[in-house]
């Protein structure tokens, strides 16, 4: 139906106000909405990842709830023009009306009856609607990681509280008094076969990430992001390799075929298949979800990321380099003060709802949630002051500093819950009565709210972030009769812990000499337990405490927040119970303006232990790590017009190396009964630690 046939009474109007309204929600800094006319066309959202910072592998500059900064003000949609022909070409001859159809009123012009009206400066909205047009855009990238890791087990037996796993091919003696674990199978003389002892692990990996935007109109949009051959390990499916359902369950490795008797035989690579040759299918949709801007606001829902700051605690993981995200089943509204550039957001997210009624017998139909008390409830709540960049840059060539800043706070709870592994757990297309005899009660709650700073001055920048965990859990039993601590007595663990754990993450940065030197520092805390041994988890479940102090206090960052290349990316894989100092500096060999870049960075990282006890070695210092990173960035992109942004081919060749220090050593009483083992052979070198080294090759198309 053609709106213009509707009487024209009923045709309604944008007013000044409403339009006023409709721009300033695109200014709203949680989210780009997509408030802008078909015609001229929508800006492109800046939704592709942003170049790398002074001496980080992932820079970015990061959106604060998942998002990238909304685009520019639209102006307001033009009227058509009945001059003009319906493809844009030149006009068609004009011709005198005929006397029995009346022309289309111009831009701006209302009839009443027969007559016109004066022009006026109205736009209806059924006019900016037949202006509009769906758009359908696709931003993402495609990269190929080759990494190097040796010794990242840092020299340390299998047997003596390891931290990184041996090598498979690795021989070495444990010290729990196991059988010595040996692979004699290497050698050139398969009659005198000698152990492989090898410490060193390598191979590559690939990611080719969509996210298309449909764009239906002016202010409405769906966003979506898809991951094809996830960070799959390249020659991990090979020919002949599958596996099928176990006897006792599980998965078991099914017999090869005549063409591949022996994996030598392979000559090429199946398709991944969860379940069958890899852990994870072809295809991933990571995340769909909706936006809708009113003159009041933006509404989203969906599944959608999540990121706050400078990510330590929510970090969406959208960078060219990430691996980790936070990803939100949530229903989100924000709104705000344009003139102030003051923001507000409320979220409810659904965290875990628990089994629901989905069936493998029944593959139609609409699942629901089997049960409301054991949901995991989490409410969001946001308030913002963040200026629009464009805004910013010019008050900073204008001299003045730029303050923004705000608070994320979340709260969650949860009643009862079914966490049990055994038969009465909450399997896929289990009973509601099975999962029913596996509740405990669980009575858990925690708030957290989050703080976020951010001020620039000419080209200097001092950003942190620092958030609180504070909550209780009155019972941490998995299933109903078991501990998780060995009390020995389970009602022990049944009269309620505490949560109370805090971080900190600062980041400052210098650029000078037209911005071709980059100088930076950084420095993060992550609060410790002292009634607890290790920085990270070992095995499954909570981690057991010494004197049952009932509270714990290890916080841990987000472990797509990236400080190093080998201690806490890779072998603790985050800043957990930990602080670090990372000074660095860079420099742009070639900065062209149409974003041909060339350059490198070092940086130093000196990390210690927030409480001492949690270390292997019982002492503070971990160890210090030296990152070196050669880059270049092409300027065959789209997206790379502008010198801060990143786009077309990137690559870079990165170099790591970590000097363990005392506490990730052993202890004195250690290395003496494993001196005083009788079934050490003679020349056994006994107990020390070996320094790490990692060399990464990145290869990348961002567009």
């Amino acid at each position: 139906m053609n709106p213009r046939a509707l009487p024209k009474p009923h045709r309604r109007r944008i007013t000044a106000l409403s339009a006023a309204l409709l721009g300033a929600v695109t200014w709203l800094p949680l989210g780009d909405a997509a408030a802008q006319p078909a015609d001229p066309p929508p800006e492109p959202p800046a939704g592709e990842p942003a170049p790398p910072e002074e001496g980080g592998e992932d820079a970015k500059e990061p959106p604060l709830m998942g998002d990238e900064p909304p685009p520019e003000e639209p102006k307001e949609a033009p009227a058509p023009n009945p001059e003009s022909s319906p493809d844009g070409g030149p006009p068609p001859e004009k011709t005198a009306p005929s006397a029995e159809v009346e022309p289309e009123p111009e831009a701006g012009e209302r009839t009443t009856g027969p007559e016109k009206a004066q022009p006026t400066s109205e736009v209806y909205a059924e006019d900016w609607w037949e202006l509009s047009r769906p758009v359908f855009e696709i931003h993402g990238y495609y990269r190929v990681r080759s990494e190097f890791f040796h010794q990242f087990a840092l020299g340390r037996r299998d047997g003596v509280n390891p931290i990184w796993p041996q090598p498979p091919d690795h021989s070495f003696l444990p010290h729990d008094g196991a059988e010595e674990q040996k692979v004699e199978l290497c050698g050139s003389d398969p009659n005198n076969l000698v152990s492989c002892g090898n410490d060193t692990q390598a191979g590559a990996n690939m990611r080719f990430r969509l996210e298309p935007e449909l764009h239906i109109s002016d202010n409405v949009r769906i966003r979506s992001q898809i991951d094809l051959l996830d960070n799959l390990v390249l020659g991990s499916t090979p020919q002949g390799y599958a596996n099928g359902p176990g006897v006792n369950g599980g998965y078991q490795v099914l017999a090869r075929g005549g063409y591949t008797p022996l994996g030598a035989f392979s000559s090429t690579q199946w398709a991944p298949q969860a379940g069958i040759n890899s852990t994870k299918d072809s295809i991933l949709v990571k995340r769909v979800w909706g936006e809708y801007s009113s003159p009041i606001g933006q509404l989203r829902f969906g599944r959608m990321p999540s990121h706050w700051g400078l990510g330590m605690f929510a970090n969406a993981g959208d960078t060219y380099d990430s691996d980790w995200q936070s990803t939100a089943d949530r229903l989100m509204f924000i709104t705000g003060i344009r003139s102030w550039d003051l923001y507000f957001g409320a979220a409810w997210d659904f965290a875990n709802e628990g089994p629901t009624s989905a069936s493998f017998g029944e593959q139609d139909g609409q699942p629901y949630d089997l049960g409301q008390s054991d949901d995991v409830d989490q409410w969001v709540f946001v308030v913002v002051r963040r200026m629009n960049d464009a805004a910013a840059r010019k008050l900073l060539r204008d001299g003045s500093p730029v303050f923004e800043g705000g608070a994320y706070v979340v709260y969650r709870q949860q009643q009862i819950a079914n966490d049990t592994s055994t038969d009465s757990g909450a399997s896929l297309g289990q009973d509601s009565s099975v999962v029913a005899s596996g509740y405990t009660r669980r009575g858990a709650q925690a708030v957290i709210p989050d703080g976020w700073f951010r001020f620039r001055f000419d080209e200097f920048r001092f950003e942190a972030e620092t958030a609180f965990i504070y909550g209780g859990i009155d019972n941490t039993l998995p299933s109903p009769g078991t501990t998780n601590f060995g009390v020995g007595d389970p009602a022990l663990d049944e009269t309620g812990w505490n949560i109370r754990q805090w971080g900190l993450a600062t980041e400052a940065s210098y650029d000078a000499l037209d911005r071709r030197l980059h100088i930076g520092l950084k420095f993060g805390i992550a609060s410790g337990d002292s009634d607890v041994e290790g920085l990270a988890p070992i095995g499954n479940g909570l981690q057991p405490q010494k004197t049952l102090d009932r509270t714990f206090s290890t916080f841990r960052f987000h472990p797509d927040y990236r400080v190093d290349l080998i201690l806490f990316r890779n072998i603790l894989t985050r800043v957990q119970g930990a602080y670090y100092f990372r000074p660095s500096v860079g420099y742009d060999f070639i900065k062209d303006p149409d974003g041909q870049k060339a350059g490198g960075d070092a940086a130093v990282i000196w990390s210690r232990a927030s409480e001492f006890v949690q270390t292997p070695g019982n002492a503070r210092d971990l160890g210090v790590e030296l990152n070196f990173r050669l880059y270049y960035q092409a300027r065959d992109g789209v997206l790379n017009d502008d010198e801060d942004k990143m786009g077309g081919f990137f690559t870079s060749l990165q170099y790591g190396v970590l000097f363990p220090l005392g506490g990730l050593g052993y202890l004195p009483n250690q290395i003496e009964d494993y001196a005083a083992n009788p079934r050490l052979p003679a020349d056994d070198e006994g107990l020390d630690t070996a320094t790490a080294q990692t060399l990464r090759w990145y290869l990348g198309i961002l567009f």
